[in-house]
């Protein structure tokens, strides 16, 4: 059994998976921060601009009650399609998408590329010019020794 818990020991401490770890603790936040511009700072204008449309409570009552809001159907349990909340994390999704492309985007600016190797010049045959394997010590295409 000891065996095993120095296993998951030298696995949950090698460097990628603390990276890892890290990077999921990091994203997660990330998150909220994102879930809260859209919701907070740029659903509400983009709302006031559409006739005071508030998306966070957009549904579609699928139950016989009548519901005002979103809150009073789901605390009265009726069934909803909360399309709002749903347009909501779109959103969401977009922007936390295109902050990781643009992250990702400058971190390749700034790791250096390896310069490709130049490609090696084939061989050649030197009486009738076909391109010859390295190893080889006959022509394939004229049979001449080389």
């Amino acid at each position: 059994m000891s065996g095993l818990i120095k296993e998951f020991k030298d696995f949950a401490m090698r460097g990628n998976v603390m990276d890892m770890a890290v990077g999921v603790i990091i994203g997660g936040a990330f998150g909220k921060i994102v879930a809260s511009l859209v919701s907070d700072i740029l659903m509400p204008p983009i709302g006031y601009m559409l006739g005071g449309v508030d998306f966070s409570n957009l549904f579609i009552n699928l139950g016989g009650a009548p519901a005002a809001t979103l809150a009073e159907a789901q605390a009265n349990n009726i069934p909803v399609i909360a399309y709002g909340s749903f347009i909501n994390n779109i959103i969401n999704f977009i922007i936390q998408a295109w902050a990781i492309f643009i992250v990702i985007k400058a971190i390749n600016r700034m790791t250096p590329q390896k310069p490709e190797a130049p490609a090696k010049e084939p061989r050649l045959c030197q009486h009738c010019f076909g391109e010859v394997d390295e190893r080889a010590t006959r022509c394939p295409h004229c049979t001449s020794e080389l």
